[in-house]
């Protein structure tokens, strides 16, 4: 025959407990820890994300200030001479060289050996200094010169003869002006 239980106790929360299994009793204080545990990582996220919130509503109110107001520039006096160098530098950096590179290459043969090119762009003067064998050829290089389209006119400005070389070649010097872009 089966064991009877016989209990006259009145049904209360204290005669629940008792008659609970233990490992129900754990799963349950586990259970209610999990969900505290829970509760207080929610409530420390949600007080993150309201400071990154006013973090972020203070950096733009900081941001809309500043782009409001004129941004203010110092004004620094430029000496005469420091202008005058950036410019001369500009005014340097800003000479064609591809179309002077290309067209003194176009008009030099093999028997001229350019020794120097020394633009000037104020004037658009470019400075030639080459040596030749003999003086046709440097004549004929002055004349090819002038026929290059990119050059608007050529001048021999001055030769000498170099005695101390064994060949005596002619070291001269022409100018030519270049087209304005």
């Amino acid at each position: 025959m089966k064991p009877m239980q016989i209990d006259f106790a009145p049904p209360t929360w204290r005669r629940a407990l008792y008659r609970l299994h233990p490992a129900l009793l754990a799963a349950g204080i586990a259970g209610i820890v999990l969900c505290a545990g829970g509760i207080w990582f929610a409530m420390q996220m949600a007080d993150q994300r309201a400071a990154r919130e006013q973090q972020i509503e203070r950096l733009r109110a900081s941001q809309a200030a500043l782009s409001k107001r004129p941004a203010r520039v110092a004004e620094v006096a430029i000496p005469e001479a420091q202008a005058a160098a950036v410019n001369a530098a500009i005014l340097r950096l800003n000479v064609p060289w591809r179309q002077l590179e290309d067209a003194v290459g176009n008009a030099t043969p093999a028997n001229i050996a350019l020794l120097a090119l020394d633009p000037d762009p104020r004037k658009q003067l470019l400075k030639i200094t080459a040596e030749a064998r003999n003086s046709d050829d440097m004549v004929g290089y002055v004349q090819v010169l002038k026929q290059q389209d990119f050059f608007t006119g050529a001048a021999l400005v001055r030769h000498e003869i170099g005695e101390q070389d064994p060949n005596h070649p002619i070291r001269f010097q022409v100018e030519v002006q270049w087209r304005a872009q």
